[in-house]
């Protein structure tokens, strides 16, 4: 553990408990990468497993080999002077190893789903997440996830609710810094989380039809992360662009050379 990560991890902690909300733009790459953080108003990069196994050509879903994910979110910690949280999935069936890794390269927050284990193994994988960091000799800050919204759609929404507050505050009672709840989220259950977790304790995804950012920190919402959204933005971009160029048309006059 390096000074430098030691004082990333620090900046990153200070940014999920300050007033304002923390907004990280997910990358999933080097050039990604370079290009957010000289973003004005960029703090923090947050990686997104689903886009970096769809840049090397793999499903998500813990698909990709660990030290191939370990490896990649590397090169994007390398490319940043900013603090780097990775998304690894559930830890690739050893999370406390899998941080130890990932704290290597450079690496000072994670995302880790539950995936609705029983919820003593998904306590028992979240606390794994933090001694670790403490071994390493980093406060590695923890965004831990229910997929209780992602994972209940067929169940009744009152229990839904009730599980991911559940597992919420047992993420935090074992040390994670913030519960990360991904998923469509209306108002009245936003409330009803930060309510049940915690006043800035509560992390979630924008996707489209999402409540604004404003409305969020508002209701008490530490984080916001976008997933794979940012990578099918740029993606659409593309597609759209190259359709354009193949029915004669010509590049656009405001493209910036960023690379």
């Amino acid at each position: 553990m390096t000074d430098t990560s030691s004082a990333k991890a620090t900046e990153l902690l200070r940014l999920h408990e300050a007033p304002e909300i923390l907004q990280v733009v997910n990358v999933w790459d080097a050039i990604t990468a370079k290009v957010i953080t000289d973003v004005p108003g960029t703090t923090a990069l947050a990686t997104a497993s689903h886009s970096i196994a769809a840049t090397l050509g793999y499903q998500d879903g813990e698909n990709i080999p660990v030290d191939e994910m370990i490896g990649f979110v590397g090169r994007i910690a390398a490319a940043t002077h900013l603090p780097v949280s990775a998304d690894l999935e559930s830890g690739y069936g050893n999370p406390g190893e899998t941080i130890r890794k990932a704290i290597g390269v450079g690496i000072v927050g994670a995302n880790i789903e539950d995936q609705m284990r029983p919820l003593t193994d998904a306590v028992n994988q979240m606390a794994a997440v933090v001694h670790a960091g403490a071994a390493e000799g980093v406060g590695f800050v923890l965004n831990a996830r229910t997929d209780a919204f992602l994972k209940g759609k067929d169940r009744k929404p009152q229990d839904v609710l009730a599980d991911a507050i559940e597992r919420g505050k047992a993420f935090l009672d074992v040390g994670a810094t913030s519960v990360f709840v991904p998923g469509l989220l209306d108002e009245p259950t936003v409330t009803a989380l930060v309510e049940g977790i915690g006043w800035n304790k509560i992390s979630v995804i924008s996707v489209p039809g999402s409540l604004p950012p404003a409305k969020l920190q508002e209701l008490g919402v530490a984080r916001i992360s976008y997933g794979p959204w940012t990578q099918r933005v740029a993606l659409t971009a593309l597609a759209d662009t190259a359709a354009k160029l193949l029915a004669g048309g010509q590049l656009p006059e405001d493209t910036r050379p960023l690379s």
